[in-house]
């Protein structure tokens, strides 16, 4: 018996060291995530990607990190969206996050102390938006100074509130919102809801809801151009990571992506 508790001893240490071995190597490469990010296939990195985007990429993002991640084995993409302006306060208050995405221009020269070379990735433009089958006959811009009709904008801070104002203050239309909404979204929701009659969104996120609300197109020289840059930030732990991703929004395969949802060439 002796002997036998002796073999069971040895058995178990030998497994025990054979256990502790890839352990040791994964914890080695703690910190070193970056390590072959952006290639596709063969990596056992684990990197988990935190990208602060508009809220007008909502879906479009989703279905770009479906293809990415698989591509990129053990990157995983995560979003938080959110107006362009509180995304940047996000940045600014020490947010823990690797890339940013804004649907201007102007919030993302505002960062430049907290970013890395931003890249314009696409374009975009305003609709009207309506109830399904327009049922207040909105046909344009100046339909919306209609006393009688609830119209709802984002707040004047909100890259699409400041593009619609733009556009509003151009044919010299003067309209009474009634209510200010934090980002594109929450626009779009008051109008899904039947709780406004119209509000000016993205022409892509009018898109996304075809069988909840109209799109009403504004004539191009009418309307305003949405620019939407991308850029890692300096704060990211996975900078490489992060600088990968931002170049490949960049590439055939993801262009493609965003101008299927309706966004324009950069």
């Amino acid at each position: 018996m002796p002997q036998f508790r002796t073999g069971r001893r040895a058995a178990a240490a030998v497994v025990t060291a054979a256990l502790l071995v890839p352990l040791a190597a994964c914890g080695k490469d703690d910190g070193k995530t970056d390590k072959g990010a952006g290639k596709s296939g063969g990596s056992t990195a684990n990197t988990q990607l935190t990208v602060l985007a508009a809220s007008s990429l909502t879906d479009v993002f989703k279905k770009a990190a479906a293809v990415y991640e698989k591509e990129h084995q053990g990157t995983k993409v995560n979003f938080s969206f959110a107006g362009s302006q509180e995304l940047a306060a996000q940045v600014k208050q020490g947010a823990p996050a690797d890339a940013l995405v804004t649907a201007d221009t102007r919030t993302m020269d505002g960062l430049k102390a907290d970013t890395g070379t931003p890249t314009v990735i696409a374009h975009n433009r305003l609709v009207i938006v309506t109830g399904e089958g327009n049922p207040k006959k909105v046909h344009t811009l100046k339909d919306l100074t209609d006393s009688k009709l609830k119209v709802v904008l984002a707040a004047p801070e909100v890259p699409v509130g400041r593009y619609g104002k733009k556009v509003l203050d151009a044919q010299k239309l003067k309209v009474t919102p009634v209510s200010q909404e934090p980002n594109v979204r929450a626009v779009l929701s008051k109008v899904e809801l039947g709780e406004a009659d119209a509000g000016l969104v993205y022409r892509t996120d009018a898109a996304s809801a075809p069988k909840k609300v109209d799109a009403v197109d504004i004539p191009d020289k009418q309307n305003a151009v949405a620019a939407y840059p991308a850029a890692p930030l300096k704060t990211s732990k996975h900078a490489a990571a992060a600088a990968a991703f931002v170049k490949w929004l960049s590439t055939p395969e993801a262009q493609k992506i965003l101008q299927d949802a309706g966004f324009q060439k950069p």
